[in-house]
């Protein structure tokens, strides 16, 4: 589930690599435990596989090169999410969709190795916000991937936030899925001008989906194959998403089918105030139901 030319390249890799891919700076890691890819443009995992298993994460076979975004793995939404641009600062709140984060080059300040697995710390190149800092987290081992994304208000006023780790899963087929965890959370449909309603029973995909649960719970995605559990923290917002069976730009019609999104986030129903010297961790951790 992810293009040929990365699983050489990771099927290569004795330890840790860092190489250029698709245009990318890439960071890749093949131990014992399993297979991690980071591209540093975006801070994005792009690539995780325990050992002895099919990858957990979904990525495009067919990538664009940089500096297009790349579709797949765990895009980072920040300092905003979708269009909710509290966090710009200019007059006309004008940014990119999804924010800057995405888009900004990131260094590696740390890889912590120990016997069961790595911790990966990553911070901009360059500051993405005047009172904003953020840096992310990974954790990676045989049983689980853990992802936080850190923001600190060092300033001198309140910033208000949203954010998500938009979380592309790795499923046989979406259509055949079952998402557990949701029953009786208020959702907004964005499909539906933001329409509010409530989850009844388990959520089978069965078309296009694009909708913001009320939620601090954690969800089950069972494809018939494999159950993951996709639990998270400090969120009350999980963003499930998926095209349906329209074309995407980027992607072959037939790998549509291969992935839902399922987002830890923080949007317009839980946005985050951050005064001065105050600290926010959103994360999400995937681990085997």
């Amino acid at each position: 589930m992810i293009p040929d030319s990365l699983r050489q390249r990771l099927d290569a890799t004795d330890g840790q690599q860092t190489l250029t891919w698709q245009g990318r700076e890439m960071v890749l890691f093949h131990q014992a435990w399993g297979q991690l890819a980071i591209a540093l443009t975006g801070a994005q995992v792009v690539h995780f596989q325990p050992s002895g298993e099919s990858p957990w994460l979904w990525l495009t076979p067919t990538p664009a090169e940089a500096p297009a975004t790349l579709r797949g793995g765990i895009p980072l939404c920040w300092p905003w999410f979708g269009d909710e641009r509290y966090a710009d600062e200019s007059p006309n709140r004008q940014g990119p969709f999804h924010g800057h984060a995405r888009l900004a080059l990131w260094r590696l300040d740390a890889v912590d190795e120990h016997e069961e697995g790595i911790e990966v710390h990553l911070s901009p190149e360059e500051r993405l916000h005047s009172q904003l800092n953020v840096r992310l987290v990974i954790q990676a081992n045989a049983r689980r991937l853990n992802v936080e994304l850190i923001s600190e208000n060092a300033g001198d006023a309140p910033v208000k936030t949203s954010a998500a780790l938009h979380s592309y899963l790795a499923v046989d087929d979406a259509f055949a899925c079952q998402l557990e965890g949701l029953a009786g959370a208020r959702y907004l449909d964005k499909r539906r001008d933001f329409a509010e309603s409530e989850q009844q029973g388990t959520l089978a995909v069965r078309g296009p989906l694009d909708r913001l649960y009320h939620s601090n719970a954690a969800v089950v995605v069972d494809d018939g194959r494999r159950r993951l559990n996709v639990a998270k923290y400090q969120s009350d917002s999980t963003v499930v998403w998926h095209p349906g069976t329209a074309t995407l730009d980027d992607t072959h019609d037939s790998a549509v089918r291969n992935f839902i999104c399922v987002e830890s986030a923080n949007t317009r129903l839980d946005p985050v105030w951050l005064v001065p010297g105050a600290r926010h961790l959103l994360g999400t951790t995937l681990s085997r139901a």
